[in-house]
């Protein structure tokens, strides 16, 4: 049985995401066995982008506002600068990312991706990388920011940049597979902390 059978995955993007970002971990995603699903507020489908140029549409398989965080088993959110810039203005986009880390599911975050996390309010605690950019983002939200290719703490797996990609994947696969945390986090602001370490 392939590492990740069954379980399956929200992509969560909007237009400007980092195409290669999201395109390379679904793929190691999908070869591992997941169901992968594209959940955007884009309709129909969703615009990619190479650096500052446009590149390829996706289609899009779950609308924001018809996406159930309980569906989902795990999180991948890819990066780009304009894609976390707008899911972070968005409610339900909001909502739907605090709502699949506090019942425990995990994430997956590379590059500018970490932003919508911090308005989420689920970073304070962990350890964490991103695109160098938002370190004082992080660290201003109570992240413990390192300048590492890959940051695996407790269900978070973060990234810096493409040229992370291999680690990132790796990672992603081998946390994906271990499932939800044991317990399932009622509220964030209580045992945010204590929830990252184990």
């Amino acid at each position: 049985m392939s590492a990740l059978s069954g379980l399956k995955v929200a992509i969560l993007v909007a237009d400007g995401f980092e195409q290669v970002e999201m395109t390379e971990p679904r793929k190691a995603l999908q070869e591992a066995g997941a169901d992968t699903q594209i959940v955007s507020p884009a309709k129909g489908q969703v615009q990619g982008w190479n650096h500052h140029d446009e590149a390829d549409k996706f289609d899009v398989d779950v609308a924001l506002e018809q996406a159930d965080a309980g569906a989902f088993g795990a999180l991948l959110l890819p990066g780009g600068v304009a894609n976390p810039d707008l899911l972070r203005t968005l409610p339900a986009a909001v909502e739907f990312v605090r709502e699949m880390v506090e019942a425990g599911k995990p994430v997956a975050v590379i590059c500018h991706g970490p932003w919508t996390l911090i308005e989420a309010g689920v970073v304070k605690g962990r350890n964490m990388t991103s695109w160098p950019s938002l370190k004082t983002d992080l660290l201003n939200a109570g992240a413990n920011w390192l300048d590492k290719p890959v940051v695996v703490d407790h269900m978070f797996v973060s990234s810096r940049k493409p040229a992370d990609l291999p680690a990132f994947n790796r990672m992603m696969i081998e946390v994906f597979a271990k499932g939800p945390a044991p317990r399932a986090r009622s509220t964030r602001q209580s045992d945010s902390r204590s929830a990252t370490r184990h």
